[in-house]
């Protein structure tokens, strides 16, 4: 009948004993993903405080009489050393070479590297990406190997003025907006050149109204960071610029190591003055760019 094999099974089975109850294994995904985490955020935790202190130790000597066996500066809190700073240089002098470097460095850097952009993010052709090697060597090189005879042709020609310093900063800030800026442009639809030339408009009004509002982030975003790093470049700035075209990181870099004796509170109060410098031209920039700005992707 066909109710034996059933019972047969069912007999089977009572004679193995007990079914277990699968035991249930440990996440091993969830382990890893944990330490992962836990050595990320030591990893993190450490740098931060490691700069936290470093900053902090500049902030408290440059407002303190003396510091040596204390955890902290002895006396009351002194500005004593940034009115040393103040009689000893000529800040106004130096922020503003140090703005018009940067502006007329970035703008400069912007108006050669955005054409150089497009063909690169556009154009597709042989040895495209020898080319693009090419326009990113200045970033491989260290900046003495091609400084010291660029240093030599500028002297020359232009002295050691503003003009030259703008010119030599040029070199190395050229590459880094080019590699801002190729991402931007290829995120626009090449399809809405086509539709804006197809309904009449030429080359430059499709550039005017439709490339160039589109690429206005990537533009921002270049300008910014390129801001940033040029203010902190110092080898270039420093074999062109003479004493009147010194910006405020060659000025501390001589504080701090040319001949005569300072004290070391006022140099740290440059130190200050310099960080306080680049974090207020960053805010300023940041109002005019959001900072969601860099990771934009315009939809195809």
């Amino acid at each position: 009948m066909a109710t034996e094999p059933i019972q047969k099974t069912a007999a089977a089975t009572m004679s193995a004993g007990p079914i277990n109850p699968p035991s249930k294994a440990q996440p091993s995904g969830l382990k890893r993903g944990f330490w992962t985490a836990l050595i990320f955020y030591v990893v993190v935790g450490f740098f931060l405080l490691n700069l936290i202190a470093m900053v902090s130790t500049v902030v408290l000597d440059s407002v303190g009489q003396e510091w040596f066996s204390t955890w902290f500066p002895t006396g009351m809190v002194t500005f004593q050393w940034y009115k040393y700073a103040l009689n000893d240089h000529d800040i106004v002098q130096l922020l503003l070479n140090t703005l018009i470097v940067a502006v007329g460095s970035t703008g400069l850097s912007i108006i050669v590297g955005f054409p150089a952009a497009y063909v690169l993010a556009r154009k597709k052709f042989r040895l495209k990406s020898l080319v693009m090697g090419l326009y990113l060597l200045p970033m491989l090189v260290p900046p003495l190997a091609y400084g010291i005879p660029l240093a030599t042709v500028l002297l020359r020609y232009l002295g050691g003025e503003l003009p030259s310093v703008t010119l030599i900063n040029v070199v190395p800030t050229l590459p880094f907006v080019i590699l801002i800026l190729v991402p931007f442009i290829e995120q626009v639809d090449v399809s809405l050149e086509s539709a804006s030339r197809m309904l009449g408009a030429n080359r430059f009004q499709t550039f005017i109204r439709i490339i160039l509002p589109l690429i206005v982030p990537g533009l921002l975003t270049a300008g910014v960071l390129a801001v940033v790093r040029v203010i902190a470049m110092f080898e270039l700035t420093y074999l062109v610029a003479s004493a009147d075209a010194e910006t405020l990181v060659v000025t501390l870099y001589g504080d701090a190591f040319a001949s005569g004796m300072r004290p070391e509170q006022a140099i740290n109060s440059m130190a200050v003055i310099y960080m306080l410098t680049t974090m207020f031209l960053l805010g300023v920039a940041l109002i005019f760019v959001k900072p969601t700005q860099f990771v934009v992707r315009l939809k195809q």
